[in-house]
């Protein structure tokens, strides 16, 4: 049952045909008092099928998602389609706006906020209001990600994990037809806040991608994205298969970050000199890298290590860090259930 909002929106969800507006949320700071933040929204209804929700801009620094569903919205005849694409472009739109990971409204990150609070700051009423009125009419969920301005990932594809075989199924099914070159499974450590561990709770089929990062646009990534949701949408039965729509990395290995151990953290204050480039494959206990110190240079670097054998899937894109900046992420292969 949703709970009480106070969100408006112009679009109707049942009509054929391509709307786009806004979900509006009441928003009153010192600059405009009865003002409303308005979020983007298109929905692209026609005849019968399921309904596909496309989510980027979770966070407001990874842009190849953003870039892939404006060209839908604007380029998708709607007579293409069977069922429905309800589709949020920039859901954290002030994020977004500033190119931040995190809201300059509250300063929260959306994608640790999930279900959200319909009485609470503006981003946690915005996860409410995904969570209480746009999953409920979804039969698949597509969140795309890169690693924003502060890593560089492989373009890759998430399977998000599921409490039942049949749902995990579907998951790899929709996981294994966007065809990245990398599928990866992670669960954020098991957070249950974030958009796709809600995605699965809801029931909905639910597809992830890391799609680079560096803050910035990636061509190579871009062109993946583009033709990884239109594989996802043709498997689902809402758009017809592309020419040249098949598979290109049917024979991938599914990856995995393995825990804690997969994440290489940084224990000082300095300047990371990674060991390795992405794709490199390392073993526990090899160097990761090293971290200058600026203030002392005279002492010599601190020496990080690889917890976990793997690929490097994930290196920090500043040289800064401090105590607690995640330098390095290893996915190894997976050896569990599908």
């Amino acid at each position: 049952m949703a709970r009480p909002s106070t969100v408006s929106t112009n679009i109707d969800f049942d009509k054929p045909g391509k709307q786009t507006g806004f979900f509006n949320i009441p928003h009153s700071p010192h600059e405009d008092a009865w003002g409303a933040t308005r979020i983007p929204l298109c929905v692209i209804k026609n005849g019968e099928g399921p309904t596909a929700i496309l989510m980027s801009g979770n966070h407001g620094d990874e842009y190849e998602g953003p870039i892939t569903l404006g060209e839908i919205i604007r380029d998708l005849d709607p007579g293409m389609v069977s069922g429905r694409l309800i589709l949020l472009p920039a859901l954290n739109l002030p994020a977004a706006l500033a190119g931040r990971r995190t809201s300059p409204v509250d300063g929260l990150n959306l994608n640790r906020t999930f279900p959200g609070d319909p009485i609470g700051s503006l981003t946690q009423q915005i996860t409410a209001y995904v969570s209480d009125h746009i999953y409920p009419l979804g039969d698949a969920m597509l969140d795309l990600h890169s690693g924003g301005s502060s890593l560089d990932i492989l373009p890759s594809a998430i399977i998000e994990p599921a409490p039942t075989a049949e749902h995990r199924q579907r998951n790899v099914a929709a996981v294994l037809a966007f065809d990245a070159p990398l599928t990866v499974v992670i669960d954020n450590l098991g957070d249950p806040r974030t958009s796709t561990a809600t995605s699965v709770r809801a029931g909905l089929t639910t597809v992830g991608t890391e799609m680079a990062g560096s803050g910035t646009v990636s061509h190579v990534a871009l062109d993946i994205c583009r033709r990884g949701v239109r594989n996802v949408l043709a498997h689902l039965g809402i758009l017809p298969p592309a020419p040249g729509s098949e598979r290109r990395h049917a024979d991938q290995a599914i990856l995995r970050i393995p825990g804690p151990p997969g994440y290489v953290f940084a224990t000082t204050e300095g300047v990371f000199e990674g060991e390795h480039r992405l794709g490199t494959m390392v073993e526990a206990g090899q160097v990761a890298g090293r971290i200058h110190n600026l203030r002392e240079p005279w002492r010599p670097p601190e020496v990080l290590h690889y917890e976990a054998d793997g690929m490097v899937y994930g290196r920090r894109q500043p040289g800064r860090v401090t105590p607690g900046n995640c330098c390095v992420v290893v996915a190894a292969r997976y050896e569990g259930e599908l």
